[in-house]
């Protein structure tokens, strides 16, 4: 309670990931001071893409082709199953706001002489009308448009949502790609230090394409890492491709399908068969080995962390996890869900954390993360057509009137 004012809300957080498996969704209580808020998760829910649609998004993010119309069915049905996990999770309809993420169809970090972009599929309006709720969507566009690479955006809710420790801490998130955040210790020289964050390289994005290759569509995934768990480790090669400019390259930076889709892979695999391994276990043992040790690699360059949170759907893979431990030697490596975040949970929370700051008007990018020259309120607000006002704009405005 500050100035006679307490900011709460309660907020529906959607988040679908380069994996491109479905829709995670959150609904989180925040309250207090936005920077560092007491927040508690009420419920959560997953729903599926189906197998076909999930294809062609796979498909169209690693540079396949689609006519304007199949474009607008596929936005339209992308939206349809963002509101339905919306509903699931909240069906007592107890969100005051939505925030949700769109589905990645293509990121172009910026590079000399030419801007970023990014493309996140989603009808908003069209959610705020499904839902009857406002809606937060377009995070990435404001950083983007200040030269900024729009991306990662969860460290800057890492740091709100988690306690600082007596030492550096990371954050690992294995889905499509392999993500990092770094937060500074409580105390000592580095406490006011920046938190840093950057894209690692692959994680399951090359991992579930090669099962999907291997067992002739029958899988999509390497369950629990039991496949690879089974071949041998090709070290030389995996050595080499920690090599490549990309996993040289310093920070700020992002990347996704459009450099580590099927054409990465079947560049690797062309390799691992140089090399003589054709076992599809042994592919898979070494593209795993590979995600363990970009990360490795990339925590060897920043301040020394003393623990390792996992989240994300890699934190299943039992084989990864074991490589993480192997090659993080003298880190405490743990999944994130210990804290109350379970794994598919943390970048839905996330977008929940970001849509609240952009009803406060607070900022949600990290200028030493994402390159950007400075901060800026992340996303754009819509609310269901032909409502004038909700219960939900008129906290958002007494709280801007609080707040500035």
């Amino acid at each position: 309670m500050t100035g006679g004012f307490f900011v709460a809300m309660r907020v529906l957080g959607l988040m679908s990931g380069t994996s491109a498996d479905g829709v995670d969704a959150v609904l989180a209580d925040f309250r207090g001071c936005p920077r560092s808020p007491r927040w508690r998760l009420l419920d959560r829910s997953f729903v599926a893409y189906p197998p076909g649609l999930r294809q062609q998004l796979i498909d169209l993010s690693q540079g396949g082709r689609a006519t304007a119309a199949e474009l607008l069915a596929l936005c339209e049905a992308v939206t349809e199953i963002q509101a339905a996990a919306a509903q699931a999770c909240d069906p007592r309809r107890r969100a005051a706001l939505v925030g949700c993420h769109g589905q990645t169809l293509w990121h172009r970090p910026p590079v000399e002489q030419q801007r970023g972009s990014s493309w996140q599929l989603l009808q908003g309006p069209l959610l705020a009308q499904l839902l009857q709720r406002a809606v937060v969507f377009d995070f990435r566009a404001a950083d983007l448009a200040l030269g900024g690479h729009g991306a990662p955006l969860v460290p800057a809710t890492d740091a709100a949502l988690l306690p600082s420790i007596g030492g550096w801490r990371a954050l690992l998130n294995l889905g499509g790609i392999a993500n990092l955040t770094l937060l500074p210790p409580r105390s000592g020289p580095d406490r006011n230090a920046a938190v840093q964050g950057w894209d690692c390289g692959p994680a399951n994005t090359l991992l579930d394409l090669a099962v999907q290759r291997f067992s002739e569509g029958r899988e999509s995934f390497d369950a629990g890492g039991a496949w690879g768990g089974r071949g041998q480790v090709q070290e030389e090669l995996v050595e080499r491709w920690l090599q490549e400019s990309y996993f040289r390259q310093a920070p700020p930076k992002s990347t996704g399908r459009e450099q580590l889709g099927i054409a990465d892979l079947e560049r690797r695999l062309q390799e691992l068969n140089q090399s003589g391994s054709e076992e599809p276990a042994d592919a898979l043992a070494s593209l795993t080995a590979f995600t363990a040790a970009v990360v490795a690699q990339d925590l060897q360059r920043g301040p020394a962390v003393v623990e390792l949170l996992v989240a994300g759907g890699g934190a299943n893979n039992d084989t990864l996890m074991r490589q993480l431990r192997q090659r993080c030697r003298g880190l405490v490596v743990r999944p994130l869900s210990e804290l109350g975040i379970g794994s598919s949970e943390r970048e839905a929370l996330a977008f929940a954390l970001l849509a609240w700051w952009h009803a406060l008007g607070v900022s949600g990018s990290l200028p030493a993360v994402t390159g950007a020259p400075q901060g800026s309120v992340l996303g754009v607000q819509v609310q269901p057509p032909g409502h004038r006002s909700t219960s939900a704009t008129k906290l958002i405005r007494r709280a801007l009137q609080f707040i500035g």
